[in-house]
């Protein structure tokens, strides 16, 4: 087995009420900041020891779907990195 790192960042859907990102666009607005677009996300860091990279993967999405993200109103991505 092979120690690697999974991040998974959850975030909501476009489309999906966001007031944190809008509460938090209003302020850099106030403080001059130009923006097209912002949204919240949450990131977890997860250490898993797997025999590949895929199967790493595999295991984060798969907690991501049972209990990080809600699939009606979240996307998220799952990065992969070999622990050193």
């Amino acid at each position: 087995m092979t120690g690697y790192t999974a991040t998974v960042t959850v975030r909501l859907k476009h489309g999906v009420l966001d007031p944190e990102a809008e509460t938090t666009a209003r302020a850099l607005e106030r403080l001059g900041f130009e923006l097209e677009a912002l949204r919240s996300a949450d990131r977890f860091e997860i250490d898993i020891d797997a025999d590949d990279a895929d199967e790493a993967a595999d295991r984060a999405g798969e907690m991501a779907e049972r209990l990080l993200a809600n699939p009606t109103i979240h996307d998220y991505d799952v990065e992969v990195v070999e622990r050193e």
